[in-house]
């Protein structure tokens, strides 16, 4: 694939992901991208709904009606769909969100973290945020553009009220939205997390981006480099103690870090 690159080294690896040109209107060096990093580089981009398999398009609007429901009282901030589909997502449950970062060490880390996979290429994706900007309707980008914003918070996506309003207003159109998500714990602001939403619950961003190939490229993790990548990352403090604050990131990384090695 021409939007593969598969670096030889940690070094070359370094090069490829902060080969970041200066930005001649901020003066700065400054990434556009998102990037997402998967422990197999045969893996699409698929969101939990979809990995849910079966009919999961019919099954979006039950599992968010009931997360609500069911959820204990006061443990919900705002009835702004964007902000409940976000801890929803943030929680476990199935949503048509993704997570990405706009962080490369972090989707360094989330493509070698599980030693289950070293036996296979990783991968890091890592996609135009600048450019898919362009493919929005106008409403959208007009409303980055009177907020002088990079990225979509949930605040300023309230003028959609429903999932539903959102498919049907923008129905056989083809975008992507990048939106941050409030900083409802650490976890969230340590990953320096961003989350991309399509208008359609069946979209597969993967078909999209291989459509508008200038809008992604995909950088290969070898399957040889991933153990001194780890150690690295874990040099560096990008690990599950901090990318997961808690007992159960801690617990995590002390699995991981005295593990078998190579």
């Amino acid at each position: 694939m021409n939007n593969e690159i598969r670096p030889s080294s940690w070094k070359n690896l370094i090069e490829i992901l902060y080969d970041i040109p200066k930005d001649p209107t901020i003066n700065r060096y400054r990434s556009n991208f998102g990037y997402r990093g998967l422990a197999n580089s045969k893996w699409k981009l698929e969101t939990s709904l979809v990995r849910l398999g079966g009919s999961y398009e019919k099954l979006e609007g039950p599992l968010l009606r009931s997360f609500v429901k069911y959820a204990e009282s006061n443990s919900l901030p705002s009835d702004n769909v964007w902000e409940l589909l976000a801890i929803a997502q943030h929680h476990g449950l199935p949503t048509r969100l993704l997570d990405w970062t706009v962080s490369p060490q972090v989707a360094l880390h989330f493509a070698t973290a599980e030693l289950e996979h070293y036996n296979e290429d990783g991968v890091i994706w890592c996609v135009d945020i600048n450019a898919a900007r362009q493919h929005l309707p106008k409403d959208f980008q007009d409303i980055l553009a009177r907020e002088y914003a990079y990225l979509f918070s949930v605040e300023m996506l309230d003028f959609i009220k429903s999932l539903k309003d959102f498919d049907t207003q923008y129905r056989g159109d083809n975008f992507i939205l990048f939106v941050q998500p409030p900083s409802l714990d650490a976890r969230i602001v340590n990953q320096a997390a961003v989350l991309s939403v399509m208008p359609d619950p069946s979209m597969h961003i993967s078909d999209y981006l291989d459509q508008n190939p200038g809008l992604y490229k995909r950088i290969i993790i070898p399957k040889e480099l991933k153990w001194e990548i780890r150690d690295k990352l874990d040099q560096d403090n990008i690990t599950e103690r901090s990318l997961f604050p808690g007992l159960d990131g801690l617990s995590r990384w002390l699995k991981r870090y005295y593990g078998a090695g190579p």
